[in-house]
């Protein structure tokens, strides 16, 4: 999935560890958001969602995602990441 989701690599260039799932937890269509899940489990969806940067979840998706794995209520979704300019 990495060279379908990430396809700026170079040939041989490997990804960071949750680029990967962050990629497909934000452009993936449902077969492989299924089948992440299935290699996977949901622990490491969750962890790459909590330690996802600024910018590369939309608000739907950080939203959506957050329910899905049920790291949040219903109204209860903490705030994405902002981007900081020092």
């Amino acid at each position: 999935m990495a060279r379908k989701y990430l396809w700026w690599l170079k040939p041989g260039e490997a990804p960071k560890p949750d680029a990967t799932i962050v990629q497909v937890m934000e452009l993936g269509d449902h077969g492989d958001v299924l089948r992440l899940e299935a290699a996977l489990g949901r622990e490491p969806l969750a962890s790459a969602l909590r330690r996802a940067g600024p910018g590369q979840l939309s608000p739907r998706s950080w939203v959506y995602w957050h329910y899905r794995l049920g790291l949040a209520e219903p109204g209860r979704v903490p705030r994405p990441p902002r981007r900081r300019f020092t």
